[in-house]
């Protein structure tokens, strides 16, 4: 379960990362809670649009992002953009303790974060290979989502003891600061013992190669249908999670953050079955979409505040099985020089949806009450699983990742 451990570079990288992860989950705590209750007035409009600017570029920046991961060296992109979003995050987090941050300023902020991290996040997941090879790429990756979740069980508890005893603010910069971890565990890599991807020509036809690419593989099409069902109406966790504490359960914001504590405990359970697996199968995807819509079923009718939390144990493990699986099945059955352009479409797909989910999501929790919201997200993942059976009853087998299908 945690052999990729065993390879220096992964152990220097994802202790880095695990600091700096608890950070950005503090950082995610603490926007919500500063736009929901601090800014506005319960509105859970606002947080769409804060998740539409933050996960929109995604969308708007893809002809750049996936060709700069295949193009640039991955290490030096990754502290450019690691140190931008800390310095972002120290920025924010100055004008909230000075009492001056309004709410353009954080939508603004949002905005700026997405931008870094729609280069960011294509570079950071092809560069997992290089740190571990193809052969334990499954792995890397499972054990990569397990310390995001960990931190995400982490950071949001510290996050409402911050903004309790100090502010809101200090989440935001204990966030910058956080960042200086993953930089120094990128400058403390053996480059010699990295794996290399092969990196793409630059050309004038690069970004369309990715398309066309994709397009010729009908399951990696299958796959992005289903992401964008999953994250355009799914992954609305702040909308769902926020306006149920507040305007249902009528909790602080150390209940609040114990519930995005809680939802980890799901996350890291999915992660961690993902990295016992000895490769990825379609059929994972399928039951996940499955068991994600009964999850949000479940939590949209609890009647109380712990049943809803138990609820989100269960949208946690469906929820990274279907990101994970996914992410593994695309990267294995891709060319390297192809890898960054095809993440990032994954990534603007599976995000870049956001701006068109978030706000839905945000109107229908707002007009007719925050378990419709999660009703609307439940239909997404009971449609996407109606997608991967129509997949399956295709029988197509034409392509790598597709043969996975009926294993």
């Amino acid at each position: 379960m945690f052999r990729s451990l065993r390879t220096f570079n992964y152990r220097v990288w994802a202790a880095g990362a695990l600091v700096s992860n608890i950070g950005t989950w503090m950082q995610r705590t603490a926007q919500d809670w500063l736009v929901l209750t601090q800014l506005t007035h319960q509105n859970a409009s606002a947080v769409g649009i804060v998740m539409a600017l933050q996960f929109g570029p995604q969308m708007l920046l893809l002809p750049w992002t996936g060709l700069a991961a295949d193009y640039f060296n991955q290490r030096k992109l990754l502290m450019v953009t690691q140190a931008t979003m800390g310095g972002l995050a120290l920025a924010l987090g100055l004008l909230t303790v000075t009492g001056v941050v309004q709410l353009w300023h954080v939508y603004v902020f949002a905005f700026l974060f997405g931008c870094a991290t729609a280069f960011d996040a294509p570079a950071r997941q092809t560069f997992v290979t290089e740190l571990v090879g193809d052969a334990e790429l499954p792995n890397a990756i499972a054990l990569n989502s397990t310390s995001f979740n960990a931190a995400r069980m982490v950071g949001p508890a510290i996050a409402g003891v911050t903004i309790a005893s100090v502010g809101t603010g200090w989440a935001f910069l204990i966030n910058g600061i956080s960042f200086i971890a993953v930089l120094t565990s990128l400058s403390l890599l053996r480059v010699d013992e990295l794996h290399a991807n092969a990196r793409a020509r630059l050309s004038k036809g690069s970004f369309l190669e990715g398309f066309r690419y994709v397009w010729s593989r009908p399951d990696l099409v299958v796959i992005l249908i289903m992401l964008f069902l999953i994250g355009t109406f799914g992954l609305n966790f702040p909308i769902f999670i926020s306006t149920m504490a507040v305007t249902v359960f009528h909790a602080d914001v150390g209940a609040y953050g114990l519930l995005t504590s809680i939802m980890a405990i799901g996350t890291i359970s999915g992660a961690l079955l993902a990295a016992g697996r000895d490769r990825p199968r379609f059929m994972s995807v399928m039951i996940g979409c499955g068991v994600f819509g009964l999850g949000c079923t479940l939590a949209a009718i609890s009647p109380s505040y712990w049943l809803f939390a138990g609820s989100l144990v269960i949208i946690g493990v469906a929820s990274l099985t279907i990101t994970n699986t996914t992410n593994s099945l695309m990267q294995i059955s891709t060319e390297p020089a192809m890898r960054g352009r095809v993440m990032a479409l994954r990534l603007a797909i599976a995000l870049g949806g956001t701006p068109i989910g978030a706000p839905i999501v945000g109107f229908v929790s707002d007009h007719f009450g925050p378990r419709w919201g999660l009703g609307v997200g439940a239909a997404a993942g009971f449609a996407a699983a109606l997608v991967a059976v129509y997949a399956i009853a295709k029988g197509m087998s034409a392509s790598p990742a597709t043969r996975a299908f009926r294993r």
